[in-house]
């Protein structure tokens, strides 16, 4: 081989070839100094994904190049892989909707080149997991029992009703908006309020409406059954209840006296019953007859009522001479109400103006027709002062108990009417009570009203205590650990254990009662108008007196003033009636009643006035009179006379004074004045001074002239009229 071609194959080892796709240009000093002869670079392939890339990693890992280029390099090539990595179909979600159930941990998120290199995977990855969620949804969709398709399943609950009760509790029971039983009420035309109470009827049927069960809340069954229809035991024939009703004062009292050969008349203030009595009157064949009277007076209506619903013949008194009255008639309804049959008793036959005729034919708009006159209605004609024809009204009685066929169980548990209830200062609460069935001995426990107690001792209708006592027979009864109401009912229980779970449901349902019309009242009345109220206490002997007066004061009723009853209770007046007297401002009355002696000290100290009343009438005139003076009085006007101003003078001492001349009547010095001011009245007050010609005056007669000085008023024209007048305060009654 030559020389020249060695020496040019040295120089070829010594060129550099760089391909046309290396956009760098390379400084070969620098090789040169590394002491490196030569080197080739191959042609750059260009990135198509991370495999590529990563075949191509060796090359670049033997390459020299700087630090700088290498991290340019990885730099590049990082931002490629990113940008393969999040395509743009793939977004990411937002903030608001990404849920992770992992804790996040950043590192996580950090893209590195290892998984830059591994896209392809990872998208395979992500792919995988959406079409996962979609078919999950898909699966959904097509699922029968889809959230939207599900069918609400609604809770079917137990609903207790007591006898009344509040839409808010009933809405609470069942578990339902108090709006939806409102509209559903609303829809029945029915507006109430959340307050409202509902009875149990109405109750029942929005319960059933809205898909619910209802319960009706009853009284415990603890094995006392009322015996009504079906008799247990030893039955007998028993002694028939007669009622003795009719107007005031035609002789009620009088004729029941004259059966028993007894004076009630005489301890009965004003001649007037304030209360029912029980009797029984033996006939001539030893037939016993049980008499119950009744007051006649107005207010005892609900008296009469109750003696109506317990008796089984009611003997109307209707006075001779008198004939029919309101009482009367309202007797009449009250027995016909309760079906019960009149005979008819026409007192004071001895009396010379009678008029029998007149009473007969009265009688018969009332559907009450006599023998004689082809009816079926006992006419007797009776004197309780001459005692005459009595057996012939004894005879009626027992020939009417013959036809009712009257029969009572003997040896039964007692049933029974409390007539009269009374706080007896020896012996506490006691009651009267009409046995109707049944057989109550000493010693039973029984359940009266609210109360409860046990049978201490028995009096009959003589002042006898009996040992036990059989239907249609009025006693009284001493061991009540409370007062009962009249025409509360008795009955007799198997032990004390039953009397009080009883008496306890009985207090709870009438307190819860109370409550919800409190309520209802507050709710429906409850009003800006604002009534002078006259507060009231009332402690009375007996139940029924304080029951009469009760209803009675609330009858009374006007439109600016009312009666407000705090307290109704029976017993004699005791120091706490008088501290609530003193703290509620109220009006104290005792009807037949007495104070104790710390209440008379105490009323005394306190200055508080104690009203004592023992007929009725008295005490609601009394009443009447009290609310009275509640009223606004009227005012009447009259007026004197008028002035008309001529000239307006200044005075050092009075102001101003108006020259007047007086064209009507006549003006009064200290009366009210008015001054008009074409055809409007500026001023209304006093006239403080007259003149005439320099001297006071009281008063300046038509067609003179004065001075007239108006209180706190100096705005005086010319032609304005002063209209002297008098106002009188007239009192008002209801």
């Amino acid at each position: 081989m030559c020389l020249s071609n060695v020496m040019e194959e040295k120089n070829k080892k010594k060129t550099l070839t760089i391909s046309s796709n290396l956009t760098k240009k390379i400084d070969i000093s620098s090789l040169k100094k590394d002491g490196k002869k030569s080197f080739s670079i191959g042609k750059k392939k260009p990135l198509k994904g991370p495999r590529e890339f990563h075949k191509s990693n060796k090359s670049f890992a033997s390459n020299s190049f700087p630090a700088k280029k290498k991290n340019f390099e990885r730099k590049f090539i990082e931002q490629q892989a990113t940008k393969a990595f999040i395509k743009k179909d793939d977004k990411a979600p937002s903030k608001s909707k990404l849920k992770l159930k992992a804790p996040i941990d950043k590192r996580d998120f950090k893209l590195t080149v290892s998984r830059a290199l591994n896209v392809e995977e990872i998208e395979i990855k992500q792919r995988s997991l959406a079409s996962v969620k979609r078919a999950r949804l898909k699966e959904k969709r097509n699922s029968p029992e889809t959230e939207e398709k599900k069918e609400f399943k609604k809770v079917v609950k137990e609903v207790t009703i007591p006898e009344q009760i509040s839409i808010q509790e009933l809405s609470n029971r069942m578990a339902e908006k108090s709006s939806d039983i409102i509209k559903f009420l609303f829809n029945m035309k029915v507006i109430a309020t959340i307050n409202h109470s509902i009875d149990k009827d109405t109750a029942e049927y929005i319960v059933k409406e809205f898909g619910h069960k209802a319960i009706i809340e009853s009284e415990p069954n603890l094995g006392i059954e009322k015996k009504k229809e079906t008799l247990k035991g030893d039955i007998k024939k028993r002694a028939p209840i007669v009622t003795v009703m009719g107007h005031v004062d035609h002789g009620k009292t009088s004729l029941l006296d004259a059966l028993r050969n007894s004076d009630t008349v005489s301890g009965e203030h004003g001649g007037i019953t304030q209360h029912i009595g029980a009797y029984q009157v033996k006939t001539e064949n030893n037939q016993i007859i049980t008499f119950i009277d009744t007051p006649g007076h107005a207010a005892f209506t609900e008296m009469r009522a109750r003696g109506s619903k317990i008796t089984d013949i009611v003997v109307l008194v209707v006075a001779a001479d008198d004939g029919i009255k309101p009482q009367t008639v309202e007797a009449i309804k009250h027995a016909q109400a309760a079906k019960v049959p009149i005979i008819v008793a026409i007192n004071k036959c001895d009396l010379p103006n009678k008029n029998l005729s007149k009473i007969k034919n009265e009688m018969m708009q009332f559907e009450l027709i006599a023998e004689e006159l082809s009816g079926d209605t006992l006419f007797v004609e009776v004197s309780a002062v001459k005692k005459t024809n009595l057996n012939k009204l004894k005879e009626a009685i027992l020939l009417q108990s013959e036809i009712l066929d009257l029969k009572a169980s003997m040896s039964d548990k007692a049933t029974g009417v409390v007539i009269e209830s009374k706080i007896d200062k020896g012996k506490g609460p006691v009651s009267t009570i009409l046995i109707t069935n049944g057989l109550l001995k000493k010693g039973d426990h029984f359940i009266c009203g609210n109360t409860w107690g046990k049978i201490r001792a028995m009096i009959n209708h003589e002042g006898k205590v009996i040992e036990q006592a059989l239907p249609s027979m009025p006693v009284e009864i001493l061991g009540m650990n409370d007062s009962a109401f009249a025409g509360a009912e008795f009955l007799v229980t198997k032990d004390e254990e039953e009397a009080k779970k009883i008496s306890e449901f009985r207090k709870d349902s009438s307190s819860k009662k109370n409550k919800i019309i409190a309520n209802d009242k507050a709710a429906l009345f409850d009003t800006n108008e604002k009534k002078n109220e006259l507060n009231i206490i009332i402690k009375s002997d007996v139940q029924g007196s304080s029951e009469a007066l009760k209803i009675a004061i609330n009858k009374i009723k006007h439109d600016e003033v009312k009666s407000n009853i705090i307290l109704s209770d029976i017993g004699m007046i005791n120091e706490t009636d008088v501290s609530l007297a003193k703290a509620s401002d109220a009006l104290l009355i005792g009807f037949n009643v007495k104070p104790n002696r710390e209440a008379k000290k105490l009323a005394e100290t306190q200055k508080i006035e104690i009203k004592y009343f023992n007929i009725i009438y008295e005490a609601l005139e009394f009443i009447e009179k009290a609310l009275s003076g509640l009223l606004e009085p009227d005012y009447k006007e009259k007026v004197l006379g008028s002035a008309q101003i001529q000239k307006v003078f200044k005075v050092s001492d009075a102001g101003k004074i108006a020259g007047s001349k007086v064209i009507d009547g006549e003006i009064k010095n200290k009366s009210k004045a008015r001054l008009i001011r074409d055809g409007v009245v500026v001023y209304d007050g006093e006239i403080i001074s007259i003149f005439r010609e320099k001297n006071a005056v009281k008063e300046v007669k038509n067609g003179l002239e004065c001075g007239i000085g108006l209180k706190d008023f100096i705005d005086f024209k010319e032609k304005d009229i002063i209209e002297s007048y008098l106002s009188e305060k007239i009192e008002r009654t209801i």
